[in-house]
């Protein structure tokens, strides 16, 4: 049986949500190193912030286990990239501009982007040590980006938060603009397919990345 341990932060636990999704006090007290108790009492304090929420799933035998999940209200203890304050800005360009006006800006930031990250991201290199290098970029800029196996030898870049999710929400154009970000960073020979958007209401943003077939 795992000791107590040393206490385990809120954090910790809301960090364990977002990188792996649902999970029972049990799965989460087990990669944490500490008793389903000590996750039970954290989880209970945060289901009264609203940090959490849960959902009791029926097994096979025995009584329903409860899942529990991060709620929208968990990321404020994420990076949000000064989200309201890029609302503010996108607000007067768009008066001022139109949609036009605010098509530029996400152009324009996407250029940025693209120069920026062919500089870290190896072009050339195999196909997972350049998504690799790609997901290293965007943990740094607190998406908490992971890399996973797909089937058919493809390869998921996993973005279990969005820092601009707020603004992406007021602007649409943002997510295209890092759809054509990564296309354009992995090369050519890649495709880059979005699976799952957190403004669609996923859990989090995943991009299939697969060598592209030859003609």
């Amino acid at each position: 049986m795992p000791s107590p341990g040393p206490p385990v932060p809120h954090e910790r636990i809301l960090h364990l949500l977002k990188t792996k999704g649902p999970s029972t006090a049990a799965a989460m007290a087990r990669r944490l190193g500490v008793t389903p108790t000590a996750v039970r009492q954290h989880l209970a304090r945060l289901l009264e912030e609203g940090l959490v929420a849960f959902e009791d799933r029926g097994g096979q035998v025995g009584r329903p286990k409860r899942t529990w999940r991060a709620t929208p209200a968990a990321d404020a203890y994420f990076p949000e990239s000064h989200a309201a304050l890029a609302v503010r800005l996108l607000e007067p360009v768009r008066d001022a501009f139109g949609a036009e006006g605010i098509d530029r800006v996400v152009r324009e930031r996407t250029r940025r982007q693209v120069a920026a990250y062919r500089e870290i991201v190896p072009a050339g290199k195999p196909l997972e040590e350049r998504v690799q290098a790609l997901a290293r970029i965007r943990r740094d800029e607190g998406y908490l980006a992971c890399v996973e196996k797909a089937d058919g030898g493809a390869l998921r870049l996993v973005e279990n938060h969005c820092p601009i999710c707020v603004a992406a929400r007021a602007c649409t154009g943002l997510c295209a603009g890092e759809l054509d970000l990564f296309r354009a960073v992995l090369g050519r020979d890649v495709s880059v397919e979005r699976e799952e958007h957190i403004l669609a209401g996923a859990r989090r943003c995943a991009y299939r990345v697969a060598p592209r077939a030859r003609d």
